[in-house]
């Protein structure tokens, strides 16, 4: 089996090898003339082969020297920038973060957290996939992502979990809807109302909670329609099809055809969590996670 030479052999061999010459490489290496010819014929012994032609008047490259050489030359620069890149990762200066988001988060906690740390770290790159909150818990325990903003609480023993906001939920409807009369609107006045939701495939995890919230306040969620992206929501909503029920943080986004209301309880509230694998100890990740965080309930 072939013995591979150790970096301070090849390191002396290229010395000699630009030098031609024992006593200026031995002084580049900071060596005596007898310590670096010890290394050469150890390298020389475990190639099994000769790399210089020496005589009392000259030192010259033998054929396979000169093949060695350009060899050896290739991986000290592979070996040096390696390191050099393996540790700018290590602090955080380069790298690759792959982030996770669902709708909520689509519109200000994920953008501002990508362009604070874009600004911040220039040379990390980040790979942003919108997936819905159960998708994002299979892709952190699969190592397909390194971070996911989605639909808390989310308590796992194997992540960590940061709340980022605790948004109010509100009651869309088409424009002139006789809820907008109510000086204040409360769970139970959408008992009657024809709703719709979310379908379950895209909006699982917070039709869960509504059902949750609703079914506290005994008012069962039956929507007449369901939808799978925001878009043909609000469509059916401002089409006098029904009304619908979103968190805060879209609310901006609806356009002029639909009126909202917040629906006045404590408890009535959609609470975004970043949530990043416990072993995951990445430099790159967990300057993002912090920088995220900043815009945090607890930040």
């Amino acid at each position: 089996m072939l013995v591979l030479p150790d970096v301070s052999l090849l390191q002396s061999f290229v010395t000699v090898a630009q030098e031609l010459n024992f006593r200026r490489s031995a002084e580049r290496l900071a060596l005596d003339q007898s310590a670096l010819s010890r290394r050469i014929q150890k390298l020389e012994s475990q190639l099994g082969y000769a790399l210089l032609e020496r005589t009392t008047r000259e030192v010259l490259l033998t054929q396979a020297g000169q093949t060695f050489y350009a060899a050896a030359l290739g991986l000290l620069d592979t070996y040096t920038q390696s390191i050099n890149e393996s540790r700018r990762i290590a602090q955080g200066h380069t790298g690759h973060v792959r982030v996770g988001y669902m709708a909520f988060a689509a519109t200000e906690l994920m953008p501002q957290a990508v362009a604070r740390f874009e600004r911040l770290h220039p040379a990390i790159s980040l790979s942003l996939r919108y997936m819905r909150t159960q998708g994002q818990k299979l892709a952190i325990a699969n190592d397909e992502i390194d971070v996911g903003f989605m639909i808390g609480p989310y308590d796992n023993s194997e992540c960590h979990s940061v709340l980022l906001s605790s948004e109010v939920l509100y009651v869309v409807t088409p424009r002139a809807h006789p809820l907008l009369r109510k000086s204040q609107i409360e769970p139970k006045d959408l008992m009657d109302e024809n709703l719709i939701l979310g379908d379950m495939a895209e909006w699982g995890e917070f039709r869960y909670r509504l059902n949750d919230l609703f079914n506290r306040e005994g008012v069962a969620l039956s929507p007449r329609l369901e939808a799978s992206n925001t878009l043909a929501l609000i469509g059916l909503v401002s089409a006098g099809l029904g009304i619908t029920v979103y968190p805060e943080s879209l609310i901006g986004f609806l356009g002029n055809n639909v009126e909202t209301r917040p629906i006045i309880h404590s408890d009535f509230r959609s609470r975004t969590v970043l949530v990043w694998k416990r072993n995951n100890r990445s430099r790159s990740v967990l300057n993002f996670v912090e920088i995220a965080k900043k815009r945090g309930v607890g930040g």
